[in-house]
């Protein structure tokens, strides 16, 4: 949906919330004027509804006070949501090196959107560069960003310098752990990458990754493992955990739809394509 609707479509609600609250002192007094019809009357209608004056007046200006907050803010980033809806990639990674460079606005927000557009155009040297220059700022920011930064690294064919990088940051999340081991297995390190698929299928929790590693496990590391058996049982451990939790291809690809947005996921698309053949095999047959 366009942003520009986005807006309007927010608008339009946040004008009908304060329609109510200009309003519900009336509807209050009509309901309690019907409440109290045919008994005692203890007050008048109007002095029923004066009760809730102050709450629908400070309800009526708080919402006035999101409405502008919302406005304020589409405005100071209209530029880079108009960028962003136009896809127009260079002119958003300009854009944003003004904002971070030039203007000292470093967030963690706009270093990986310079980052996923520097990786979308294919510069690879620049997105390092940036992680060099956001170490030194902000160190927290790199580690937040860790998957853009490493996957700048294998798209480079820089395999073995994305395993160190991997490494540093394998505690932080079940896919940084992950491609610890499949940067692991890009450089030919199979003890490793086997010993990482096999301790993603135990505890990532994650489907993806856990069809992900079965799949490396069975197709390519029980080739040069060192156990063969324990290396297939953990493949058929993984297989058959993924395909309790989606039952079918289109429930693969259907999880798989749902993280396609994220740069890290992307880049490995072909071999969540082979995984989901894998895992189902026998309706690739029928």
């Amino acid at each position: 949906m366009k942003f520009k609707y986005l807006i309007i479509a927010f608008s339009i609600i946040i004008v009908l919330i304060l329609l109510l609250a200009a309003l519900l002192p009336l509807f209050i007094t009509w309901s309690g004027a019907g409440l109290q019809s045919g008994l005692e009357p203890r007050s008048s209608p109007m002095a029923y509804a004066a009760e809730f004056r102050f709450a629908a007046l400070f309800f009526f200006i708080l919402m006035i006070i999101v409405l502008v907050s919302f406005g304020v803010y589409i405005l100071v980033n209209y530029r880079l949501f108009s960028l962003l809806e136009r896809e127009d990639w260079p002119a958003l990674a300009y854009y944003l090196e003004q904002e971070i460079f030039v203007k000292g606005r470093c967030t963690a927000r706009r270093v990986q959107l310079l980052a996923s557009s520097y990786m979308v155009i294919s510069d690879y040297p620049s997105v390092l560069k940036l992680e060099s220059k956001i170490m030194l700022a902000k160190p927290v920011t790199v580690k937040k960003n860790a998957l853009i930064f490493g996957a700048a690294r294998i798209l480079s064919g820089n395999y073995r310098e994305a395993a160190v990088f991997f490494r540093k940051y394998a505690e932080e999340n079940v896919w940084t752990r992950w491609y610890y081991g499949f940067s692991s297995l890009l450089c030919g390190v199979h003890n490793q990458a086997e010993t990482e698929f096999i301790a993603s299928i135990e505890s990532s929790g994650d489907t993806l990754i856990t069809g992900l590693s079965a799949y490396f496990l069975d197709n390519t590391l029980i080739k040069y493992s060192q156990k063969p058996q324990d290396c297939r049982s953990a493949a058929e451990n993984g297989r058959k955990i993924a395909v309790s939790k989606i039952k079918n291809s289109a429930g693969w690809n259907k999880v798989f739809k749902k993280a396609a947005s994220e740069i890290h996921i992307a880049i490995i698309r072909k071999y969540i394509d082979e995984t989901g053949k894998w895992l189902f095999i026998s309706e690739v047959k029928s």
